[in-house]
């Protein structure tokens, strides 16, 4: 699906379709453009969009790719952007990894999701309702807009996952977790680093931002992302850091969980091991086939060498418990 958005001062228009000639045709030099390419897998069609604005070839692999991930600071033809984004499901309760690529021009930005972005969608609601002014702005002014709501969606992922957490904080430190929860631990620690990919990709674009050279955004702009996100990234930063700690922490606890019911297993096993060893030496015994055994003429041998085994069974058990070894 292509969604093109189309706005100047006295001009705003979107326009959705799947044809590309389509799309193009409606492209308008004198308009800035939002052109959205949500689970587009068309290489021709891609290789139209990027011949149509003058880009450099070999941006069609590095969006069907998604071997480079962060801001291309090599070619010039545009501010080229391979991001992950980490969302959550909220009917599944899981995690997904959003990947894609954002390129931004002198009049246009295009963005390439492989899987939807719920707050791209809303933006793209919210400006075509116009409840967001952007007539007066430029196309660098959107790239402003996705960045920051990408943060703010950090925020809500990063409050989920502190819910999560406290959840499966109980579990751990009631130790009645299993296996299952150390991996629930593990996979919610490793979808996170696509946060860490997030926050260096902006602090890069930040850092840019201080040269002179760099055509893409224009200096309002600038002062907006360096004022109103620098200091949320930062906060972010410590907040991902933070959850990270904590998720190690329970990693850790839920290890040595699973090594202690482990060492119960093989410690129970051990006394049951040794409870039946001195009975397997009795049954040995008297299974030799020796002719002169005097046992065998008496009547209450049998019952005997039963009532031994038996407390030798209950002995040992009792002594186990004793010492709190079951």
């Amino acid at each position: 699906m292509l969604t093109l958005l189309t706005f100047s001062q006295n001009h705003l228009e979107i326009f959705s379709g799947k044809d590309v000639n389509a799309i193009l045709k409606r492209i308008d030099g004198s308009h800035n453009i939002w052109l959205r390419c949500l689970h587009f897998r068309d290489r021709t069609g891609t290789a139209k969009i990027i011949n149509h604005f003058h880009l450099d070839p070999s941006r069609i692999d590095m969006i069907f790719n998604h071997s480079f991930t962060g801001i291309d600071e090599d070619m010039e033809d545009c501010l080229f952007d391979g991001y992950e984004i980490l969302t959550h499901q909220i009917k599944n309760r899981e995690f997904q990894v959003a990947r894609g690529s954002i390129v931004l021009g002198r009049n246009f930005i295009i963005t390439f999701e492989t899987t939807e972005i719920k707050v791209l969608t809303i933006l793209l609601n919210n400006i075509q309702k116009q409840h967001i002014e952007i007539q007066s702005w430029g196309v660098d002014y959107l790239l402003y807009l996705i960045s920051k709501d990408i943060l703010n969606n950090y925020h809500t992922v990063f409050d989920y996952i502190s819910r999560q957490l406290d959840d499966l904080e109980d579990e751990v430190l009631a130790n009645s977790g299993n296996e299952t929860t150390y991996q629930k631990i593990a996979a919610m620690r490793q979808s996170t680093r696509s946060g860490r990919r997030n926050f260096q990709n902006i602090k890069s674009l930040l850092a840019m931002m201080n040269y002179d050279d760099i055509q893409w955004i224009s200096q309002p702009v600038k002062e907006l992302f360096h004022q109103e996100l620098g200091y949320q990234i930062d906060n972010l930063w410590q907040e991902y850091q933070a959850l990270r700690a904590w998720m190690s922490e329970l990693m850790e606890i839920q290890r040595d969980n699973i090594a202690s019911k482990t060492s119960e297993r093989i410690n129970r096993l051990t006394i049951l091991s040794t409870t039946f060893l001195p009975i397997t030496f009795i049954t040995g015994f008297y299974g030799m086939n020796f002719k002169y055994m005097p046992e065998l003429e008496k009547p209450w041998a049998y019952p005997v060498v039963i009532s031994v085994i038996v407390l030798i069974v209950i002995c040992s058990i009792t002594f186990a418990k004793r010492q709190r070894w079951l």
